[in-house]
């Protein structure tokens, strides 16, 4: 008999950082709602990835647009080092290149 799993293989900062990806004019209360987080959580984990860099954050009026530096290594990759670009084209089920920066 099958459970509805109570893990998952992503980790929050991933989650959040597909939703950029997939709309990069996103608002906190979105990413909250669609990641199953809250919208307090969404902002930590948003700030966090500027920090690292793996996001970059500018003002477009009263919003926010959002930027995935898809360039960069995933951070503690087994070996390999796939790119950020890489892995979200791998979740998207996009089997084209990665996008660019």
């Amino acid at each position: 008999m099958s459970h509805p799993s109570t893990w998952s293989f992503l980790t929050n900062h991933a989650r959040v950082l597909i939703c950029i990806a997939g709309d990069p004019g996103v608002r906190l209360r979105e990413l909250g709602a669609a990641t199953g987080i809250t919208e307090r959580a969404a902002h930590r984990i948003v700030s966090e990835l500027v920090d690292a860099g793996y996001v970059t954050r500018r003002r477009v009026g009263r919003r926010n647009h959002y930027t995935v530096r898809t360039d960069l290594p995933v951070p503690d990759a087994f070996g390999r080092k796939p790119r950020v670009g890489e892995l979200l084209s791998v979740l998207a089920g996009d089997d084209g290149p990665p996008p660019e920066v």
